[in-house]
């Protein structure tokens, strides 16, 4: 009695968020492991921020995403996907244990060459639907992201040193830019070398070839939730027709509460 009493509070602490929807309901359970996400996104249902917004941008195969402000009453034709509550968030991968698999809730977030700590939107976020992916196609994954290691480490160093390599272009020291690019090279090849190799876990490959997913996108924008009922909500909304800018021709609203179980 004791043990199942503990499990029911146990399983009270969960945060969970029911999005209403135009066409279905959907529950999500954010993880404690963002909580920076988490309590967020939370509050930001609070405050009733998400209620009559947009899936402002579907894409079949993909996911759906939600949480531009500017989505509010606006009028078909209209550009989305540029508001947000005006902050971000530090990106908090828990990787490999959550994933881009089907029904995972992520942060959206601006690209790498404006953005390169890939800090989450303070509010816009997307559910992946994607395609089921075959082993094949992970093997050549891991291959590809293997191959690519030492190039994304110099990059990250070469951000690093982005003064220094300004002050160095600006005098015109070439030979400084040289040093510095040997310097960079030697210093990725060993954190490489120290580093063990990309490799899809058994969890991660069941998923994707069984389920679906976006594997491409892992790594690269924070998951924080999961989706724990309405995947056929996500379905038939992933499958709307859609305008320019992958908006959908009929407008797909959203309201959000906080719920217990």
């Amino acid at each position: 009695m004791t043990t199942n009493a503990f499990a029911e509070t146990e399983k009270s602490k969960k945060s969970l968020v029911l999005i209403e929807t135009s066409m279905g309901n959907i529950k999500i359970e954010l993880f404690d492991e963002t909580p920076q996400h988490r309590d967020n996104f939370l509050k930001l249902v609070k405050e009733e921020f998400f209620n009559d917004l947009l899936f402002h941008r579907v894409i079949k195969d993909f996911m759906i995403q939600g949480g531009d402000p500017d989505s509010k009453n606006a009028p078909a034709g209209k550009s989305l996907g540029s508001g947000g509550p005006g902050y971000t968030i530090p990106a908090e991968f828990v990787y490999p244990r959550y994933f881009h698999q089907r029904g995972a809730l992520s942060a959206a977030r601006q690209g790498d060459q404006v953005n390169p700590e890939k800090k989450s939107s303070g509010s816009q976020f997307y559910i992946v639907w994607g395609n089921k992916v075959s082993n094949g196609q992970l093997d050549t994954m891991e291959m590809q992201a293997n191959q690519g290691r030492q190039k994304k480490i110099f990059d990250r160093m070469a951000a690093e040193r982005r003064d220094q390599i300004m002050e160095f272009r600006k005098s015109r020291n070439q030979e400084g830019l040289n040093q510095l690019q040997e310097e960079l090279i030697k210093l990725s090849a060993e954190e490489v070398k120290n580093t063990p190799p990309f490799k899809f876990t058994e969890e991660q490959r069941k998923a994707y070839t069984t389920v679906g997913g976006t594997p491409f996108l892992d790594n690269e924008y924070t998951v924080f939730g999961q989706v724990i009922e309405g995947l056929e909500i996500i379905n038939k909304i992933q499958q709307v027709k859609t305008a320019t800018g992958d908006r959908p021709i009929e407008d797909v609203k959203m309201k959000m509460k906080i719920v217990n179980k």
